[in-house]
């Protein structure tokens, strides 16, 4: 059985901020908006793929997000090569002051011989990863 990843569906503390965010970098990585802001909040699409962002409920917004409690540690976008990566760098991250973890860009092996990543936060400090990996 083959498969692939159909949606991620994430709540926010505050959609706006997260649409400012998501909306410039998943239309980057290639995404459209499939539901532009409403209420509830807002979606984009990249063929079979769909990331969903709702308001979180008011109560269950106090402890935040953290990756190391129990759940989604972090989003990894893969790109076709380590220059896709040194692009995103330049042409997103600095342009927009965002600032990167792991003095990245950089390449890891310890995962694998040509394994070159950044990473950064969004707006709930969810931990991103741009990836270039054979």
């Amino acid at each position: 059985m083959e498969t692939s990843i159909s949606h991620l569906y994430l709540y926010v503390t505050n959609p706006e901020v997260s649409y400012k965010f998501y909306k410039p970098l998943l239309e980057l990585l290639g995404y459209s908006e499939c539901f532009n802001k409403r209420n509830w909040g807002f979606a984009f699409v990249n063929k079979d793929t769909s990331i969903w962002f709702e308001q979180a409920p008011k109560d269950h917004i106090n402890d935040g997000y953290h990756r190391r409690r129990v759940g989604l540690n972090h989003i990894a976008f893969k790109v076709r090569s380590k220059e896709e990566v040194d692009n995103f760098y330049r042409e997103f991250l600095k342009p927009n002051n965002i600032g990167v973890l792991y003095e990245t860009p950089k390449p890891f092996p310890q995962y694998s011989k040509d394994y070159y990543a950044v990473f950064f936060e969004d707006p709930e400090k969810m931990k991103l990863e741009i990836v270039s990996h054979p």
